[in-house]
């Protein structure tokens, strides 16, 4: 029905239907040309392992501090202190131990994530005429 080259594109065309009281359960936006792109975002060594699993193990302490806070309203900021602590060094030897293991194919991180080319939003189509009246889009020409 209509093309769009970047997604907030797309996302600004549903958003007028929306405002316009389409029914906008009945539109799709679908990717065209996915292509996947892995940014680097630094080399690996046992340092960086060790700190980015420290905090990713007292964020998950973090959670269950609270939680046995919220169970327990005796438990007191020792608790969770402790599962910070506890949760900082399981997180730093799980990562540095998977480090150790996958060195040898793998010595960066990287993020990674799926682009695409194009973006189509489609409708059903018995509202196609209605939404190209509403996004001011030309009807596709016969062939």
């Amino acid at each position: 029905m209509a093309s769009y080259e970047t997604y907030p594109e797309a996302q600004r065309a549903v958003d007028k239907l929306a405002a316009a009281e389409f029914p906008v359960k009945k539109v799709t936006i679908i990717g065209n040309g996915l292509t996947s792109v892995e940014r680097i975002t630094g080399k690996l060594s046992y340092g960086r392992a060790a700190a980015s699993g420290a905090v990713s193990g007292a964020w998950l302490g973090l959670f269950f501090g609270l939680l046995l806070i919220l169970i327990n309203p005796t438990a007191d900021m020792v608790f969770m202190g402790a599962a910070i602590l506890i949760g900082a060094a399981f997180g730093m030897v799980f990562t540095m131990f998977n480090y150790a293991i996958n060195r040898k194919r793998r010595d960066f991180s990287s993020i990674a994530q799926i682009v695409a080319s194009s973006y189509a939003v489609m409708v059903e189509p018995d509202l196609a005429n209605k939404a190209r009246n509403v996004l001011g889009v030309e009807p596709p020409a016969a062939l």
